[in-house]
């Protein structure tokens, strides 16, 4: 099988971020109503990164529907670019999302996830893959081929995002995901995604196994008991930023579009514990605003503004 095709491997000067992944339709079936939001894990921190200002480009794979194009017009409205590979005959897939009381939600998928072999004409500085996009054949593969040439030329970031109803048995998820991880630098997780795919351990345990994989830094996110930031030298307990809860939806992808975004603008500082700490803050706060409305709906670069550590620049 011949590799993933490259146009060009210079640094990208159209797209800092380059997103690889799923878009699909979410459908919300809540004790209101139905309604319908564009999402999709990787296609939502896309979102959320152009929101924050960050030039941001989505490879992935819709239909020729009117889902299509509801996906279309949302991506367009925040300036996201869209591969021209992200675009082929048939339907667009579906995720209905059936909400409980308290706001968080059950998922129906309905994929179908077949990228081309392409590459960004040019890589970012930034390259983020994740969730269903990094299981789900024929597409899986592709992604694995995409990262396992770019890690060493630009910086990866992995969101697994687990979804059991998508994927085969646990031991089979988790041998993806261990193959994954080594092409990356920076790994986030859910605590719900790390005692899926490993039960039996501590989420500490959890962040020790994965950053022996390979990567500079694993994110654990708590709800809302906040997150955990993790090296190999240094380990910060991040708090949440209290939020009235609409719906839970997107929040996880709101804190790795704020966590890519403060990966963009650290600085010179590395990953010191008051990096990690400043992180963190910023995605905690991304997350909590996200959660306070309908949909996956993350926040722009100005509410974010008022509360961003100084040492972390915003971006013009």
């Amino acid at each position: 099988m011949p590799p993933v095709q490259h146009p060009g491997d210079e640094p990208a000067s159209g797209f800092d971020v380059v997103v690889v992944g799923e878009a699909l339709v979410d459908i919300v079936v809540s004790p209101g109503g139905t309604v319908e939001h564009p999402g999709g894990s990787p296609a939502n921190v896309a979102y959320g990164l152009r929101r924050l200002g960050v030039a941001t480009g989505l490879l992935t794979s819709i239909g020729d529907d009117h889902h299509a194009r509801s996906i279309e017009r949302h991506l367009g409205s925040a300036g996201v670019g869209l591969s021209p590979g992200s675009f082929r005959p048939g339907r667009t897939a579906t995720a209905t999302a059936t909400l409980a009381s308290d706001g968080s939600a059950q998922y129906d998928f309905e994929i179908r996830w077949d990228l081309p072999r392409v590459a960004p004409a040019t890589l970012p500085k930034i390259l983020h893959t994740g969730s269903i996009a990094t299981f789900l054949a024929p597409g899986a593969s592709v992604v694995r081929e995409l990262l396992e040439q770019s890690h060493q030329r630009c910086m990866v970031t992995y969101d697994p995002n687990i979804r059991p109803a998508l994927l085969g048995s646990q031991a089979e998820a988790v041998a993806v995901f261990e193959e994954l991880v080594p092409f990356t630098e920076v790994v986030k997780l859910s605590d719900e995604d790390a005692r899926w795919l490993y039960p039996r351990l501590s989420l500490e345990e959890v962040s020790q196994r994965v950053l022996g994989l390979g990567p500079e830094l694993v994110a654990v996110t708590r709800g809302g008991e906040g997150s955990l930031l993790t090296t190999r030298s240094a380990r910060v307990a991040v708090p949440a930023v209290p939020s009235a809860v609409v719906d839970t939806i997107g929040a996880g992808d709101s804190y790795m579009s704020a966590l890519v975004y403060g990966l963009l603008t650290r600085g010179a500082d590395g990953l010191a514990p008051a990096v990690l700490e400043s992180l963190g803050r910023m995605a905690a706060k991304a997350a909590a605003i996200t959660v306070r409305r309908a949909g996956a709906q993350p926040p722009w670069l100005e509410e974010l503004r008022d509360d961003l550590p100084e040492h972390l620049p915003v971006a013009p």
